[in-house]
């Protein structure tokens, strides 16, 4: 799937702050997510709250078992990095 990056906040930009935000994101059959939680923060609340919100909006292939689409977790890392 195509999804689109997360922004940066300007903040967090502004302040420097950088690091991966682990998501478990519940897939459902639909390829839509069905709930997004963090399993590990990157520190930073801003960032963690911007991934949530932008994987809230991305689709991914649906999970099968035996070919036929099933409701799976799976584990998305984010990160954010500033460039020098």
């Amino acid at each position: 799937m195509n999804n689109p990056a997360p922004s940066y906040p300007a903040v967090s930009r502004r302040l420097g702050e950088q690091g991966v935000v682990l998501l478990n994101v519940l897939i459902g059959t639909d390829g839509l997510p069905q709930k997004v939680d963090i399993k590990k923060s990157s520190g930073f609340e801003r960032l963690d709250r911007q991934a949530v919100e932008t994987v809230q909006r991305w689709r991914f292939m649906p999970g099968t078992r035996n070919g036929v689409p099933e409701a799976m977790w799976f584990v998305q890392p984010i990160n954010f990095v500033l460039k020098q």
